[in-house]
């Protein structure tokens, strides 16, 4: 028996992107516009995700960041190449749903955007990297937006469907790690983001994104009985955007407070993992008389297809409270509004920086689900300076990520089946949330502003060389020492 901190053998190090924040080639080789192509950066922008939008055309003299991106859609194995060099075992990407169906409703795929796929996933297997493929990564066609008001429509179900199928049918072979929803969770939080849903004067909001919700949750599991059924050797998991709320003080209607918010998120893993609505949803539906439309043989649907795995992103901890008092202090950044905890320290985002919080946040999802889960996303958005000689000394995010490994071999050790974890943006990439470049959280840096100037050129920063190491040891370079 030893007490040394390990990671698994075959843990699955690597690093995530979403194809609509690198790839860029917004109208190229067939692919048709998508919600994100809409989202400008500046001010307006967090007022569209929020679902307040009168235009789904991109405006003249705006500028869009996904329609350039970083150019990884040119660029991908130059990219992959520097992935390879690192060491990654994985890979989490995204297929853009409007480059295999533009619109959403042709009957036949794209197939210059079903051979894109096919050339990155060759390209991955080619250093014996593994695709983690998330199929909707805050992703939907603009045309199913206008055309049906996106996953209020219960078509969105079959449409889905279809795409998902197509692209198992397709992959099949060369990518065995799935993902349906990204963030399944944010849906709540920024309706156009999550779920391309646009909400109109008059709405009762927890109608249409609670219906949605449902919409989503069928889908997917929908698409886990297809990946079951056409890639039988493969693992298709949800995800979800975690993080441990913890309560302000010791007073008990805190601590209801932040398991009401933890609820929330919990809501859709439930049903995905569980496969049934938990009570307290029922509850809730019923205490905000809501009538969540569903048709015969959804909750068999939901029951029969759980998903084999958990992945979630982890970048905070969140703190409530029911005094107005505390209330009144909210972190800057974080979309899930929380108060500020005067025992962490925050980044230049104002996104609170709590390691012990990823430790607790995976024993919390294994106590839940009792699944193995999958860190996706974690690290460090800071504002990087290339020096005179060219070198980028990131040691502020190589100590961030330091102390999260340590904290996630820590929950490995208790127990936690983790089996493996992809930092956000190992190449620096348009912010989701901000639509910014100097939001940076690559190993790697890309000559490019947040008004698009730059010759994209990638270069290593002082991160890249630790990690490598860090994977080459197995985890073994930072811990124990």
């Amino acid at each position: 028996m030893t007490n040394k901190l390990r990671f698994p053998e075959n843990f699955l190090w690597g690093g995530a992107i979403a194809a609509n924040q690198v790839e860029g080639a917004y109208l190229e080789g067939g692919k048709g516009l998508t919600t994100v192509d809409l989202l400008p950066t500046g001010e307006e922008r967090f007022n569209i995700m929020l679902g307040n939008i009168d235009n789904f055309v991109p405006k003249e003299g705006v500028y869009y960041p996904s329609h350039e991106a970083i150019d990884f859609y040119h660029r991908y194995k130059e990219d992959i190449a520097l992935f390879a060099e690192m060491g990654f075992k994985s890979f989490r990407m995204s297929i853009a749903w409007s480059r295999i169906f533009p619109t959403g409703e042709e009957e036949v795929p794209n197939e210059t955007g079903l051979q894109f796929y096919d050339d990155v996933f060759d390209e991955l297997l080619k250093y014996n990297i593994e695709p983690v493929v998330t199929t909707c990564h805050f992703d939907v066609p603009v045309h199913l937006v206008e055309k049906y008001g996106s996953w209020k429509n219960r078509k969105m179900v079959e449409l889905y469907e279809k795409y998902t199928r197509t692209i198992f049918e397709r992959y099949k072979d060369k990518v065995k790690y799935w993902m349906t929803f990204n963030e399944i969770n944010m849906l709540l939080h920024l309706p156009f983001i999550g779920a391309g849903i646009v909400l109109n004067e008059g709405e009762d909001k927890n109608q249409v994104l609670y219906q949605a919700a449902h919409h989503q949750l069928v889908a997917s599991a929908l698409a886990v009985k297809a990946c079951h059924e056409i890639i039988p050797d493969a693992q298709i998991g949800c995800m979800l955007a975690a993080g441990m709320t913890y309560p302000f003080s010791s007073n008990p209607e805190d601590i209801w407070a932040a398991m009401d918010k933890d609820r929330e998120s919990f809501f859709f893993i439930d049903v995905q993992s569980r496969g049934e609505y938990p009570g307290y949803a029922k509850r809730f539906f019923e205490d905000h008389n809501l009538d969540i439309k569903m048709q015969p043989g959804d909750e068999q649907i939901l029951k029969e297809n759980t998903v084999d795995y958990i992945g979630f992103s982890y970048y905070a901890s969140r703190c409530t409270s029911t005094d107005p008092e505390v209330l009144s202090d909210q972190t800057a950044g974080n979309v899930f509004g929380s108060v500020r905890n005067p025992y962490l320290e925050a980044s230049e985002w104002g996104w609170t920086i709590d390691p012990k919080g990823l430790r607790i946040t995976a024993n919390q999802l294994h106590d839940r689900y009792q699944k193995p889960l999958f860190i996706v996303e974690n690290g460090l958005g800071a504002i990087d300076v290339v020096e005179e000689d060219g070198s980028i000394n990131d040691d502020y995010r190589i100590d961030y990520l330091q102390q999260h490994f340590v904290e996630m071999a820590e929950a490995i050790k208790d127990g936690v089946d983790i089996i493996g974890y992809t930092s956000w943006g190992p190449i620096d990439l348009v912010s989701a949330s901000t639509g910014e470049m100097k939001k940076r959280y690559g190993y790697i840096y890309v000559d490019r502003d947040n008004q698009g100037n730059g010759t994209l050129k990638r270069t290593k920063k002082k991160g890249f060389d630790w990690l490598k190491q860090v994977i080459q040891t197995n985890g073994a370079s930072i811990l124990n020492k």
